[in-house]
């Protein structure tokens, strides 16, 4: 019953709203194109909106938490505010997981997600006994395809950089599970 009062409660936050707004369990977004002047008024409009509601239903929003990402190489930076203190802009932003940076520059994310993929390759070559192709390939696929396939599944990798990044990660527990293997082989 709560999270249906929950829907039923923030469902008026965007009446009057004039830019995106994306609701979510525990955040909200605002976006909004803001290559005119009146696209930086728009905005700010309605964050003085979601101001008010917020103050009206007794909600807080952790402004700590309130981040401005411009999106573009030409976007200009317009400062926003939050009711009376004012928003701060980021570099880049995480949005479902994923690392977006104000290029979209997916870069920095592939290299993130390729180290947490090596730290659990890691954990399976220290903590796995027997390491045969029949026991490392699955769980490769169970513990380190899911952090590979957040770069994949959202974007293609553009820079081949990245994409050789990805690929050495994809092809380590293949050569590896033989040489992880230090029991001899003996054929009959």
């Amino acid at each position: 019953m709560g999270p249906a009062l929950f829907n039923i409660y923030v469902g008026a936050m965007d009446s009057g709203i004039e830019c995106t707004l994306s609701k979510f369990a525990n955040n909200t977004k605002l976006c909004g194109v803001v290559d005119t002047l009146e696209g930086r008024d728009a905005i700010q409009t309605d964050l003085n909106r979601l101001e008010r509601w917020v103050c009206a239903n007794l909600i807080k929003f952790n402004k700590a938490k309130c981040k401005v990402l411009h999106l573009g190489q030409a976007s200009p930076k317009h400062k926003y505010r939050l009711g009376k203190e004012r928003i701060e802009s980021s570099p880049e932003e995480k949005d479902f997981g994923v690392l977006v940076d104000e290029k979209l520059n997916m870069t920095q994310h592939c290299v993130l997600a390729a180290q947490a993929a090596n730290c659990i390759l890691g954990c399976i070559k220290r903590s796995v006994a027997i390491r045969s192709r029949e026991v490392i390939l699955p769980l490769y696929s169970a513990l380190v395809e899911t952090h590979l396939k957040s770069c994949i599944q959202l974007w293609n990798p553009q820079h081949r950089e990245d994409i050789d990044l990805l690929e050495q990660v994809q092809r380590r527990p293949q050569k590896r599970s033989e040489s992880w293997n230090t029991s001899p082989v003996r054929k009959g």
